[in-house]
């Protein structure tokens, strides 16, 4: 497989560094970096976007991340081995990333859910991960990034 293009946040002055401003702004939420790893790695698996599923494995498991749990990430509701909190993020990140599935995009009982388990500066945080990821995916899968390129 070969990239079609540079990844085009890196061709445009100040692009990459803006995106990588609302990136770095997702770490202020207080949500432990395990669920907001998890969070990326699910979008990024939604939208199959090969290059971010590489680089967001790889970050998580330099953070600490188990195989099981990175493994398992693709079918988080039939295991045991995430918290609650960590559910109501990955669904939150799959509806988020689904927009047009359905036409209530995020149900009240998904926002609900991930809202109980987190303030609104820690929500604010995964809904911009969520946001970041999709562009990154959008960005890579488009121009057909090369997983384990970069």
């Amino acid at each position: 497989m070969q990239a079609r293009m540079k990844n085009p946040a890196m061709l445009l002055p100040g692009a990459m560094e803006s995106v990588q401003s609302l990136f770095k702004a997702t770490k202020e939420g207080g949500v432990p970096d395990t669920t907001m790893e998890l969070v990326h790695l699910r979008v990024s698996q939604v939208n199959g976007c090969s290059a971010c599923v590489d680089a967001g494995a790889k970050n998580a498991k330099k953070g600490g991340e188990t195989d099981e749990r990175l493994f398992a990430v693709a079918a988080w509701r039939e295991t045991s081995y995430f918290t609650d909190a960590e559910r109501a993020a990955l669904n939150l990140a799959e509806h988020a990333t689904r927009l047009a599935d359905r036409g209530d995009a995020v149900p009240d009982d998904v926002w609900d859910e991930v809202a109980d388990h987190y303030d609104e500066k820690g929500l604010a945080a995964i809904v911009l991960m969520i946001a970041v990821t999709n562009l990154f995916n959008r960005l890579n899968a488009t121009t057909r990034q090369v997983a384990g390129a970069w």
